[in-house]
């Protein structure tokens, strides 16, 4: 099996990266971003490809061979909505070019799409289900649907065999702040535990819906593990979450790392922030998503507690 993977220099390409790698299954793994990836630790199944996706012929090398490709290259929610010709050319004409890629190889991949749920807007129901409209409030968000709509008709025009998989926001991200609207929800955790200050531009009553990086690798691996007969001609599917809001993540900061940690969060508006990130909706039914073996985290003490883990092995790793 040949896999290849678009923004495989970010943490989740490279976690998803490390997941396929320890599957002796995987016969390629293709590596893409527009920044070197990481070294291979010597793996012969590797290739590291740098490039633009929007460019044809970087798509076309990626797709080629290809059984698998997690497509999930993009330009962060924040900076989209600064660069509308960033974001249109790295979110919409990428994926459009990757697509083209996949149907010129003939090879019918299965192509797994990261989405967001910033595709939804107001005005919106009590809980979110597949079937209620999309409705972005951003940039970021109207590139996302677009894209969605792109891989479920190259499905359905039997192109590609795609997997559209709307992601929680992922936290606790590891590394420093970026240009993500949400980069707040991991912010006001990772950064109080290293002992630094961290700003929240929202309110503590803000609900989110939220995924451990675990999770969402593990969930981003069993979309492109289903059959196609499992998903049918919906393609769309809204990956488990769970929903906290600001002030029970501040909580569960204090109740597992201490009230030390939890002090370090500073409140600091942020009108534009704050009305991106509150268009988000935060329940969603997932009994679809569930019953075709998707996995939820359970409370978000918990998401604290893998960050805590995955920091004391990373300070292992560098002191070796």
């Amino acid at each position: 099996m040949n896999i290849a993977i678009t923004g495989a220099g970010g943490f989740l390409g490279q976690r998803l990266a490390a997941a396929h790698l320890s599957d002796p299954a995987v016969g390629r793994l293709v590596l893409a971003d527009v920044v070197p990836a990481q070294p291979n630790g010597g793996d012969g199944r590797v290739r590291l490809l740098e490039g633009d996706l929007s460019d044809p012929s970087a798509a076309a090398a990626v797709a080629e061979g290809a059984d698998v490709i997690f497509h999930l290259a993009a330009v962060v929610s924040g900076q989209a909505e600064a660069d509308f010709d960033v974001g249109m050319k790295v979110n919409l004409d990428a994926t459009r070019c990757l697509l083209e890629a996949a149907r010129a190889g003939g090879r019918l991949p299965r192509f797994v799409f990261a989405s967001s749920l910033a595709v939804f807007g107001p005005p919106l129901p009590a809980t979110v289900t597949e079937g209620t409209a999309v409705n972005p409030q951003s940039s970021y968000g109207a590139q996302k649907a677009i894209g969605e709509l792109l891989v479920a008709d190259y499905s359905r025009k039997g192109f590609v065999d795609g997997r559209v998989v709307r992601l929680p926001t992922v936290c606790v991200r590891p590394g420093r702040p970026n240009a993500a609207t949400s980069s707040f929800a991991s912010s006001i955790i990772r950064e109080p535990v290293r002992g630094e200050p961290a700003l929240c531009p929202v309110g503590s009553e803000l609900e989110l819906w939220l995924s451990s990086p675990r999770t969402a690798v593990a969930n981003l691996v069993r979309a492109a593990l289903m059959p196609a007969a499992a998903l049918g001609a919906q393609r769309i599917l809204n990956l488990p979450g769970i929903t906290v809001s600001v002030g029970e993540m501040i909580a569960a900061l204090s109740r597992v790392a201490g009230p030390a940690a939890a002090s370090r969060i500073v409140f600091s508006p942020d009108p534009v922030a704050s009305r991106i990130v509150s268009s988000w909706p935060a329940r969603f039914d997932v009994g679809r998503a569930i019953s075709l073996g998707f996995s939820r985290d359970s409370t978000f003490d918990d998401l604290i507690r893998e960050f805590l883990a995955d920091e004391a092995a990373a300070a292992k790793v560098r002191q070796a």
